[in-house]
């Protein structure tokens, strides 16, 4: 029983581990994607766009959540941009981008839909009985999911938006 279940623990981390490595790559690419968008953008459109905080975001102390949300906020930027000046983002250079954009946001997307449901499959196991006593034993704890939401502790105000 001891290494069936420390066994089960140790996959559940490895899949989580190996969402984060899929996450971290694809927030680069989306970075990267909006980062040339935008200098396509300032060419075209003469600085009427602001990006905030942009150049300096890799050197922020953010977590990928809040990475994330940045770089969402910026897709938003841009999928409004598309509008509003059509001519700057009907280049082929402009497309690509955007479509390495949108990959990006879908691969990130799956990725925490599939780190979640592994948080959620490694924490039940962490509290069942005789899988909690090896995790005590390995000092193995409870996870928090993609958006640091924490269903045990006393915060209700966990969901934002």
């Amino acid at each position: 029983f001891y290494i069936y279940y420390y066994n089960k623990i140790q996959d559940y981390k490895t899949n989580i581990e190996k969402s984060e490595s899929i996450i971290d790559e694809e927030l680069r690419n989306k970075y990267d994607a909006i980062k040339e968008i935008k200098s396509i953008l300032d060419k075209e459109v003469k600085n009427k766009i602001e990006f905030k905080d942009i150049d300096n975001l890799k050197d922020m102390k953010l977590s990928n959540f809040d990475i994330d949300r940045k770089l969402d906020e910026y897709t938003n930027l841009i999928n409004k941009v598309i509008d509003d000046y059509p001519k700057a983002t009907s280049n082929d250079n402009y497309l690509e981008n955007y479509r390495n954009l949108k990959t990006a946001d879908e691969k990130i997307t799956a990725a925490k839909k599939y780190y979640n449901d592994n948080i959620s499959d490694f924490n039940s196991l962490i509290r069942k009985f005789p899988s909690n006593i090896i995790a005590k034993f390995h000092n193995i704890e409870i996870k928090t999911f993609f958006d640091n939401k924490d269903m045990n502790d006393s915060d209700i105000f966990d969901f934002k938006l």
